[in-house]
């Protein structure tokens, strides 16, 4: 009986300095981490943001993959965390998008861009834990971009709504970016120089705290 004993505190004491001595899991992280996978969390209420890298373009092409219409030189993505939970899960922010710099090519009539305005934000924004990352706008603050053109009968304006009032990127450690693809925007009012369609694309990276961290999704 008292080597019984004996063995069990011994067996006991060893699991304990067992679990001192394991390193904590990816799954004791948060969604939005700095520095490395499982790092420290990103907090609550600070913002994260990233540009487009320097020689590439955000484009808001007329057709998907197409090489025709809006192409900005300079662009940023910048978002305020409102809830980075525990991992796995979705991380909540407030998004914001802005463009400029933007030249049009290949759209009859349309010469230059006066201005680009994107409306209503911040825009709801998740981003998942297997690295989707979704933008929703409201039935009374949709996502929606106002283009001022230049063409051959003088300034147009067009106004376009996303598609199902959402747009979808993915997020990737590997560079710690995020990429918006061919997400559509239609329409919603201007004369016939505007197009019926637009097709967003844009790549933002690195995306960083206020402090510079790199920004990891777990």
């Amino acid at each position: 009986m008292h080597r019984s004993r004996i063995a069990a505190a011994f067996m006991t004491g060893a699991a304990v300095s067992l679990l001192l001595a394991t390193p904590a899991l990816a799954d004791d992280a948060t969604v939005l981490t700095t520095d490395t996978l499982a790092g420290p969390a990103v907090t609550v209420g600070d913002t994260i943001s990233a540009s487009i890298v320097t020689g590439a373009q955000a484009v808001f092409a007329t057709a998907a993959g197409g090489s025709n219409g809006m192409k900005c030189n300079t662009s940023s993505f910048s978002a305020v965390v409102n809830d980075n939970p525990a991992a796995p899960g979705a991380a909540s922010l407030g998004s914001t998008l802005a463009v400029s710099n933007c030249t049009v090519t290949g759209v009859p009539g349309v010469t230059g861009v006066n201005s680009v305005t994107i409306s209503n934000q911040p825009y709801a924004t998740t981003v998942a834990s297997d690295g989707t990352v979704a933008v929703t706008g409201t039935a009374t603050a949709p996502i929606s971009a106002t283009l001022n053109l230049k063409s051959l009968l003088g300034s147009v304006t067009c106004v376009f709504v996303a598609n199902g009032n959402a747009i979808a990127g993915v997020a990737d450690n590997t560079d710690n970016s995020i990429t918006f693809t061919d997400q559509q925007f239609n329409k919603s009012s201007g004369p016939a120089a505007c197009v019926a369609n637009g097709f967003f694309s844009a790549k933002y990276t690195p995306v960083a705290t206020s402090a510079s961290a790199p920004v990891f999704v777990n």
